[in-house]
């Protein structure tokens, strides 16, 4: 039988997952300031590599708000 995944597990590999967004081919931005600043910059080119970067950066932020709940949970209990 499966054992529950607790909230350490959950957090550990939303950890895991977002220590490896650094090491893609494609920089995943920090902030939404500088995803704005490399579609300024680029003008309509590279836009292949503009929407990746849009991507891991909604996946990075989904990541984080799950991560703020359960820690707030976690924190809270």
């Amino acid at each position: 039988m499966k054992e529950a995944v607790n909230e350490k597990q959950v957090l550990d590999l939303i950890d895991t997952e977002l220590k490896s967004m650094q090491r893609g081919i494609v920089a995943t931005p920090d902030t939404r300031a500088q995803l704005e600043s490399f579609a300024q910059a680029n003008q309509g080119s590279m836009d292949i590599v503009l929407m990746q970067m849009a991507i891991q950066f909604g996946y990075k932020m989904a990541l984080q708000t799950i991560q703020d709940q359960i820690s707030k949970q976690v924190i809270t209990q």
